[in-house]
């Protein structure tokens, strides 16, 4: 992190922390309003979710403006998210299953590009215009002040490395108790014990609300990954590697995600009935979604493991030790 060998205490990491993020957002503004790259649109919405992770993990520090609070960074975020959603799911059309279609279904394809193609244009002119508006406009002004004159709470002058154990485990605990760990678990109805050494039942028998509590540990795993990153400087090997572990639970929930909504636009477009529409497509659909539930198994196990539980919060624990041969 820039200006790591300046900071001392935790309000001095929690400047430099919202200043880079803050400053990624600004970096790719105006390519985003050209819409001429996704990439810039993807730069601009992690920048945003990691500068709510920095106000949130942070905010025992620091005394933020009501216009750059979590909240309304959120919502900035989810806005420019529902545009890059789109570009993402355009992508995997393009590059993981056109490819593997004949041409027919190729040319059936058409109908579902134009869906996207229509839904896109509506989304951007609305990512535009909130970024003109005042939501956005306050919250750059406000911001800019802020880092001109930050305000801290009294706790902000206590040393990083004395308290970062109590900023991570919050957020920890969150990670490690989300509900969609057992999601789709066999529960031994003699005991009413779930048993962890069945696995869970394939995803394509996920009903929507435990599909969506899916959904919401990866956006749980993103918040933990953030933070984690955020605070990587201080901590060593086993630190990292949970955070990799981490990183994969976001990244395989992402995937399982998209495959909901991949499955979602087909219905609207086409019905239910898609192995007779695009067999081959539905076919590739069923053999991704078999992959990622495998990985997801694998993951959800490891993160299950008393063992591996109690690595994640020791990895936590020493950062000043640490400190000493990184600074």
């Amino acid at each position: 992190m820039n200006n790591s060998q300046e900071a001392k205490t935790l309000g001095d990491w929690a400047k430099i922390a919202i200043q880079q993020h803050y400053q990624k957002i600004l970096k790719h503004e105006a390519l985003v309003l050209k819409d001429k790259d996704p990439e810039e649109l993807h730069q601009m919405r992690v920048g945003m979710r990691r500068l709510r992770t920095a106000i949130a993990g942070f905010s025992c520090a620091v005394i933020l403006p009501k216009s750059v609070d979590e909240k309304k960074v959120g919502e900035i975020a989810t806005v420019l998210g529902k545009l890059r959603d789109l570009d993402v799911l355009q992508e995997t059309l393009n590059t993981i299953y056109l490819p593997e279609l004949s041409k027919t279904e190729q040319k059936k394809l058409e109908k579902l590009f134009n869906k996207i193609k229509k839904r896109r244009k509506g989304i951007a002119k609305i990512t535009k215009e909130i970024l003109h508006k005042n939501i956005y406009q306050n919250f750059k002004k406000d911001l800019n002040a802020w880092l001109e004159k930050p305000v801290y709470t009294a706790i902000a002058s206590l040393p990083t490395e004395h308290i970062l154990p109590d900023l991570l485990s919050p957020q920890i605990s969150a990670f490690l108790l989300h509900p969609a760990w057992i999601v789709g678990s066999h529960v031994n109805k003699a005991e009413n014990i779930i048993d962890f050494n069945i696995p869970a039942k394939p995803l394509e028998d996920l009903s929507h609300q435990e599909e969506m509590t899916l959904h919401s540990l990866r956006k749980e795993a993103k918040r933990t990954r953030y933070l984690m990153e955020l605070l990587l400087s201080f901590y060593g090997e086993n630190y990292q590697e949970m955070l990799k572990k981490i990183k994969q639970v976001q990244e395989v929930l992402g995937e399982i995600q998209d495959g909901f909504v991949l499955r979602q636009i087909l219905g609207q477009v086409y019905g239910h009935d898609l192995q007779k529409i695009l067999p081959i497509m539905a076919q590739k659909i069923r053999e991704h979604r078999s992959q990622n539930g495998l990985r997801w198994e694998e993951l959800r196990q490891f993160f299950l493991s008393p063992a591996n539980r109690t690595q994640l919060r020791l990895s936590i624990q020493s950062p000043e030790l640490i400190l000493e041969t990184v600074v």
